[in-house]
């Protein structure tokens, strides 16, 4: 925490952000949102390596051992916002994030604190933003109520298009994505996960 996290640290005051400029040799940006203890940050860094992951978690035990991680395995394309997504959202450029994923997100179940849960219009409109077209947003979750509170919400917003023809489509993960130790003990208490995948498309002209 001391010696590695400051030199990963993504400044969140400098507008306008190209978070390229972050890394020394990534040819394009994914954004985790929420990355826990890290394993699914690691897993797609190592697999990616020119590609530059930025991941942001508030809670100081998952940042140190993400950090752990990172010295384990000697990465250096990963970046870390001790943090609210929200707020790195609302300093990047338009159009710099080419993937992004929110995995197992807290469902804030009861209604009182529903206003907390990341997925909303105002959310949803930073990342149409920050993604490039075409970019890819992936969400993940063992809670009906979220999967259906999330696809309510992507399916309203004219930047968004759900990537499904079938129920296999949310029931199986993708090859390129890895069971998170969530995801394990989710699948292992007997709860179903969904996988959701939405494209990132040019907002239609209003009438």
């Amino acid at each position: 925490m001391a010696n590695l996290l400051p030199q990963l640290v993504v400044p969140t005051h400098r507008p306008n952000l190209d978070p390229l400029t972050l890394f020394q040799d990534a040819q394009q940006v994914w954004l985790e949102i929420g990355f826990g203890a890290g394993e699914h940050m690691v897993y797609q860094a190592k697999a990616h390596p020119h590609v530059g992951l930025i991941g942001c978690e508030p809670y100081l035990n998952g940042v140190a051992k993400l950090l752990a991680r990172m010295a384990r395995e000697r990465l250096s394309n990963l970046r870390v916002l001790q943090g609210d997504a929200r707020d790195l959202l609302d300093c990047l450029a338009p159009g710099t994030i080419s993937r992004a994923f929110l995995l197992f997100p807290d469902p804030w179940p009861k209604t009182r604190h529903h206003k907390r849960r990341f997925i909303s219009a105002e959310t949803l409109d930073q990342l149409a933003r920050a993604l490039k077209p075409g970019a890819l947003f992936r969400v993940a979750t063992d809670i009906p109520d979220y999967c259906r509170w999330t696809l309510e919400r992507f399916c309203a917003h004219n930047a968004f298009e759900w990537q499904a023809d079938s129920p296999k489509d949310w029931r199986e993960r993708a090859d390129d994505w890895p069971e998170t130790r969530y995801e394990a003990k989710a699948l292992k208490a007997g709860r179903n996960c969904v996988y959701l995948t939405f494209k990132k498309i040019e907002a239609q002209a209003g009438p």
